[in-house]
């Protein structure tokens, strides 16, 4: 799954842990969502989302094979 993440926390001049401690989760969850590694829950990709004040799909694409 496709993220920007990173170019909404700098818009937004957040840092991980900034964002992690909004959404309540560790900042190491935010580093692997943030790689592609870790694929968020419905619920926390809301509240990412919530957090920068955009859509859903502005912060998450889903990649073919998704």
């Amino acid at each position: 799954m496709k993220n920007t993440i990173k170019v909404e926390r700098a818009r937004h001049n957040m840092t991980q842990q900034d964002l992690a401690e909004k959404v309540s989760v560790s900042r190491q969850t935010i580093n692997s969502i943030e790689a592609g590694k870790y694929v968020p829950s419905t619920v926390l990709a809301l509240k990412i989302s919530a957090v920068f004040g955009v859509q859903l799909e502005d912060v998450f694409e889903l990649e073919e094979g998704d």
